[in-house]
């Protein structure tokens, strides 16, 4: 099957050459010389892209690559999927922006959405049209809390990310985007999150009762704790740039009882992991809560054109006219191309693709549980993670990474880092990606790995095991 046009057209990944290639590198020098020093992906990724179909991208020297970056997970059914183009199409000759003024495909948008949503739940959430990306809508939440409860301080989590803009960096942990912005919002508190794998309280699985959550409890229902009720509590079930870390259930379960009990808005940040993403619509499905507000933007459309929302439950709806506004919060563009991918989700049964394929990543790079450099391979659905550990040899675990997403590269294929020191191997393919497709890119990753990190397991991996067979304390 061909699947991309031009000359260049491949039947799979391909890549002929240095990289750069030459029209590329003209590219990457303008946009060097013209553009912010912002700018993140063609630091670690220097091409410059021509055109996309489904999970594949070729760039302007024709090569052709496997693209499991997806616009970091915007493209939920890969790029240009044919009846989200012509449903774009038959839209833009229509209307393209109209406010918050209520349109056909605002109201099919709207349907398609508040369909997705369990029917109690469905049935007392309000939507609330945002600005176009994933920040704005964080903001937009944590206002919509401030405004409901009259109180004004946050709790966030340590790992999480919420975005770039000046309350939702301050709602992120990372120290090192906020270290050069002064005066940043103030009232935020970071607790633990469950990251079994470098427990915040030193613990084991098989000796921890989910202290993290037990920290939280401890700081909101002690009189002494040194925190009032806070506004809301916001929280990832899956932290994406933190590293692909799925919640612990437990952990879940209790953020949830606490917050009911004292009444503080939970809201669940599902910008990565929405629409689909994890196997379920919500990632929050899959730990039998329901939350106060869902924060929602990225792959809502499917096919790149922007939109934010937040779900969120009707008695917290006590904003005036006007409380909340944003110029572009009326894209039908995205409106239209919303609402046909819901329909191509459920037609195409490709949640169940979305669970097959992760069971598909899950059994192909398993060996990799065992190797020396991987710290752990962790998942949910089609978002997944490969941490990396130092390999013994002076190379740091994000140097290695960086070498494996450089080697990946070359041979074809396209994958983002994130987590602690840019460790982690991170793939988020598009939600219809097929299993041939899946199996390539597996075989490069395992490929990569094994070429940057060739040695045998090191004396940390052996330690390890060591510690792991008779306990922490006898090593």
């Amino acid at each position: 099957m061909t699947l991309l046009s031009g000359p260049e057209a491949s039947t799979g990944p391909y890549v002929h050459g240095d990289l750069p290639g030459p029209r590329s590198a003209e590219l990457l020098a303008r946009q060097q010389r013209r553009e912010s020093n912002a700018r993140t992906y063609p630091r670690h990724l220097p091409i410059a892209l021509a055109e996309g179909s489904g999970s594949y991208v070729r760039d302007v020297d024709g090569n052709v690559f496997i693209d499991f970056l997806t616009g970091a997970g915007v493209l939920s059914l890969g790029h240009n999927h044919p009846e989200l183009v012509r449903v774009v199409t038959q839209q833009v000759a229509t209307l393209t922006h109209a406010l918050d003024f209520p349109t056909p495909a605002k109201d099919d948008f709207v349907d398609a959405q508040l369909s997705m949503l369990a029917p109690g739940l469905r049935e007392r959430m309000k939507v609330h049209f945002c600005g176009p990306t994933g920040a704005n809508a964080i903001e937009a939440a944590i206002k919509l809390c401030k405004t409901a409860t009259g109180r004004g301080d946050v709790v966030s989590f340590q790992g999480g990310y919420h975005g770039g803009s000046h309350a939702a960096m301050a709602l992120s942990s990372l120290v090192a985007q906020k270290r050069p912005i002064a005066n940043g919002v103030p009232g935020v508190h970071f607790f633990p999150y469950s990251y079994c794998n470098r427990c915040p309280v030193g613990l084991r699985p098989d000796s921890c009762q989910t202290n993290c959550a037990s920290l939280l409890e401890n700081a909101l229902l002690d009189p002494n704790g040194g925190i009032a009720p806070p506004a809301a509590v916001l929280l990832e079930l899956v932290q994406g740039e933190g590293g692909v870390i799925p919640a612990d259930h437990d952990f879940v379960r209790r953020v949830r009882a606490l917050t009911r009990t004292l009444e503080i808005p939970l809201i669940v940040d599902e910008v990565q992991t929405g629409c689909g993403r994890t196997g379920t619509w919500f990632a929050f499905e899959q730990y039998d809560i329901e939350p106060d507000v869902i924060v929602a933007a990225k792959a809502l459309s499917g096919i790149g054109t922007p939109v934010a929302i937040i779900m969120y439950d009707e008695r917290l709806d006590v904003w005036a006219p006007g409380a909340h506004t944003g110029t572009f919060r009326g894209n039908q563009l995205a409106f239209a191309a919303g609402a046909e991918a819901v329909r191509i989700m459920h037609r195409d049964g490709v949640l169940a693709n979305v669970s097959a394929r992760g069971e598909q990543i899950s059994d192909r790079l398993h060996p990799l549980r065992e190797h020396a450099a991987v710290r752990e391979l962790r998942g949910l659905g089609l978002m997944w993670g490969i941490e990396l550990a130092d390999p013994g040899d002076g190379r740091t675990a994000g140097e290695l990474a960086r070498q494996v997403q450089a080697y990946a590269l070359r041979q074809g294929l396209i994958i983002e880092l994130g987590g602690r020191d840019a460790c982690v191997v991170r793939l988020l393919p598009p939600l219809n990606v097929d299993a041939q497709t899946v199996d390539t890119a597996c075989e490069v990753l395992l490929d990569a790995i094994r070429a940057c990190c060739p040695t045998p397991p090191c004396q940390r991996k052996a330690e390890e095991l060591l510690r792991d067979a008779v306990g922490a304390d006898d090593v």
